[in-house]
């Protein structure tokens, strides 16, 4: 018998660094009654925060995923990252996710990376409630943070509780809905608590802010909003039924506030969770696609009766084994079903199930549409964001993209022990963070880890060294540089080989100009009459493509370049499909520096949080590292600054910016887009790669 999917909720919590996010997971497992000691984030005991380099830096890297009850409601929740070099995994839990909690610092407001995960969430417009934390903290202020929110986030908080207390007084909420107050005592037991009537002083706050709750609501049914208009009291019941036809079309976001270290008001925060938040059947349905990963108009229908399908989210490795992570979207899925990769084409069957709660595991037997699961021991290369299904019903979910990465290091084993551990601890990595990439070095035969960020790889290392027990020589790291071109250019190549026997000969007129922004590569042919047979085209678009990896000025990767094959000849007796690749490459490499060959260099977008007294210093520091300020904000307890800086120039900004701030300051940073090289960067960066290049040749 399947479960009721209208008792599931599949949620995550997600924020800025150390707005608490860790902390809040912690006190929902202890009120669902899945934990029975509280774990400290500062302390590094959290249930989420379960890898030792989460336990030490008081940061989630990993997307943990734990299963509880609430009330009679199943919640899987997901406790994501806040930094941003680990904002993939905040992305492809939003891809799994029916609803969410943002959670804010009471007096740190909207912070740099709030705006992020908040952008992801609008893209994958998954429902949101709003949770205000740390109202027990110096300068916490609700209504302020709710203020920001609009401002910053253009987003509609929706305000349901109002804090009784303000910082270190700070001692429950009133519940706008039912006029109740609910007060905690210092104990730090969630349980400890009672119910009373609204604090006198608060009475004319509640009654202005219920009645802007009651009509932000009643916006969603024109009728209630008459009736309310003539003098009609709606009910409780559907105010509620508004609120929740609201946060699921987006339209607001419930909004509370507590203090979740202090276990105040966290069962109001659940319970909005049951009443707000969609269930599995109540959100879209996921998109099919085809091969080309273009959608076919089919739907993965949210229903036990449907064939199995499920999308395969994060891979991981721990200390019981292989897991890979899924969401099932439709059907069931039982120990012993034999299911589909659609992506590899590779059937297997399921041995272990289990249901996670954090580090730990919960064996099942069968699991249905809605549930967030872990497969043990996969064994035919799934890689995140495969569709996995009913072998008689193949089909392929909408896939996950990832950026690329945008900074790299060199890695060296220090002996010899170290090699075949360092090859199997990052087969094992990059299974697990598609960000996360792994080249050899052809010229100088190093491994190089590419990258979001600087605590991105930084973190790679640390688990390569630890928990793998590798000895490694680290390297600088160094900046992903591409290159383009800037001007058209019309030529003509011919590859001709005649040694006897049979030959080789290719020879295309091409036209090879600059390509659209974030194209990549173009190609199209406008041959008529037959110059150059049809069934060349594909060895042609090959060969141009592959040189598209090296560029000619330094052996970056080269972007947005399109190519127009207009003419041509061959032979029919020495002309072949290998002939004409190679005239393809030979026609990249003679005409890309004709095209005004060019290198470009990653723009970061920064945002970089400083008191009042060291704006100044913050930003005459970015426009030293070539930093375009692209606008500042003034907050109750500092500045915002954003600006676009290339990557170059930001190589250990942060201990930079706590020396100019008193380590007061804070930083976050994304890719933004590539831009061109200014004249005196490029030709220092493009002879230090010949240096380079020369220097391995030697040896």
């Amino acid at each position: 018998m399947s479960a009721d999917l209208s008792l599931y909720r599949n949620i995550g919590i997600f924020a800025h660094v150390d707005a608490g996010k860790t902390t809040t997971t912690e006190r929902i497992l202890k009120l669902t009654g899945k934990i029975h000691k509280l774990g400290e984030v500062h302390e590094g005991e959290s249930t989420t925060d379960f890898m030792e380099q989460e336990a030490e830096r008081g940061i989630t890297i990993q997307s943990a995923a734990v299963s509880c009850f609430w009330k009679g409601y199943r919640f899987n929740v997901i406790d994501t990252p806040g930094h941003v070099d680990f904002t993939v995994e905040v992305y492809r839990s939003l891809k799994v996710l029916d609803g969410g909690v943002g959670v804010f610092c009471g007096s740190g407001g909207v912070e740099p990376q709030s705006e992020t995960n908040w952008r992801y969430a609008n893209d994958a417009e998954v429902s949101r409630l709003i949770f205000v934390n740390k109202l027990d903290r110096i300068g916490a202020d609700f209504i302020r943070v709710t203020e920001q929110v609009k401002k910053v986030l253009g987003a509609n908080p929706l305000i349901m509780v109002l804090p009784i207390g303000r910082e270190d007084t700070f001692k429950g909420v009133v519940d706008l809905l039912t006029q109740k107050a609910y007060i905690w005592d210092e104990t730090g037991q969630p349980e400890n608590y009672e119910v009373t009537d609204v604090p006198a002083d608060m009475a004319d706050d509640v009654e202005m802010y219920r009645t802007q709750l009651i009509e932000t609501a009643l916006e969603q049914d024109d009728d209630l909003l008459m009736a309310y208009m003539d003098g009609e009291e709606p009910s409780i019941d559907d105010i509620k039924r508004c609120i929740r036809k609201g946060c699921r079309d987006l339209a607001f976001f419930p909004t509370y506030c507590g203090s979740a270290f202090k276990n105040k008001g966290m069962q109001l925060l659940l319970d909005a969770v049951v009443e707000y938040l969609p269930s599995p059947t109540e959100v879209i349905p996921q998109p099919l696609t085809d091969e080309e990963g273009n959608e076919n108009g089919q739907h993965a229908i949210v229903s036990a009766d449907e064939p199995f399908r499920a999308l395969a989210f994060k891979i991981m490795d721990d200390r019981f084994g292989a897991l890979t992570f899924i969401r099932i979207y439709s059907g069931v899925l039982n120990k012993g079903d034999t299911i589909l990769n659609s992506f590899t084409g590779k059937t297997e069957r399921i041995g272990r199930m289990v249901e996670m709660y954090a580090n730990d595991r919960i064996d099942l037997t069968t699991a249905q549409a809605g549930d967030i699961i872990a497969l043990v021991g996969m064994k035919n290369n799934t890689q995140t964001g495969h569709t996995l299904c009913d072998p008689k019903h193949p089909c392929t979910l909408e896939p996950m993209v990832f950026p690329e990465p945008v900074i790299s290091i060199s890695v060296t084993p220090k002996d010899k022990g170290s090699v075949e551990k360092m090859g199997i601890a990052i087969g094992k990595m990059v299974a697990e963070d598609p960000t996360f990439r792994v080249e050899t070095d052809v010229d100088s035969g190093e491994t190089i880890l590419k990258g979001m960020g600087e605590l991105h790889l930084d973190i790679k290392v640390d688990i390569l060294k630890r928990t793998y027990g590798v000895e490694l020589v680290v390297g600088q790291p160094q900046v992903a540089y591409r290159e383009t071109i800037t001007r058209e250019v019309e030529d003509s190549y011919t590859h001709k080989k005649q040694s006897g026997g049979s030959g080789q000969f290719g020879k295309i007129d091409y036209r090879i100009r600059p390509g659209e922004q974030n194209s990549g590569f173009t190609f199209k042919s406008t041959v008529v009459g037959g110059s150059v047979p049809k069934e060349f085209m594909p060895a042609i678009e090959k060969g141009f493509q592959s040189m598209m990896s090296t560029g000619t000025l330094a052996g970056f990767p080269v972007l947005d370049v399109e190519i127009e094959v207009f003419d041509g000849g061959f032979h029919a007796v020495d002309s072949s499909a290998i002939a004409f690749e190679i005239a393809a490459k030979g026609a990249f490499r003679q005409s890309i520096p004709k095209a005004g060959a060019q290198l470009l260099e990653p723009i970061m977008k920064v945002d970089v949080f400083t008191p009042e007294d060291h704006v100044g210093d913050v930003i005459g520091d970015l426009n030293r590292r070539r930093g375009m300020i692209s606008g500042q904000e003034a907050g109750v307890t500092g500045v915002r600054i954003k600006a676009d800086v290339p990557l170059s120039e930001m190589f250990g900004y942060i201990s930079s910016l706590r020396t100019m701030t008193s380590g007061r300051g804070q930083f976050s940073m994304e890719f933004s887009h590539y831009s061109p090289c200014p004249a005196n960067v490029a030709e220092t960066v493009i002879a230090k790669e010949k240096e380079k290049k020369a220097a391995a040749a030697k040896n």
